[in-house]
């Protein structure tokens, strides 16, 4: 079993959780402080779902 998946899911899981990583560096560096906190907790959230489905599309046997 690969640890690395070629799937849109998680391709789209890695990319949300670097973005609500840098957007959370970057509004606790207060350059982006105009941002309401619920950007960064919608953020979260999706980074869960994501790789939640992202868990249970890889566990799948094809």
């Amino acid at each position: 079993m690969r640890i690395f998946s070629d799937s849109l899911v998680f391709r789209s899981f890695v990319a949300v959780v670097v973005l609500t990583f840098v957007i959370w560096v970057l509004r606790g560096l207060t350059l982006l402080s105009f941002l309401p906190g619920l950007v960064l907790w919608l953020g979260l959230l999706l980074s869960i779902a994501l790789g939640l489905l992202s868990a249970w599309q890889s566990s799948k046997r094809w």
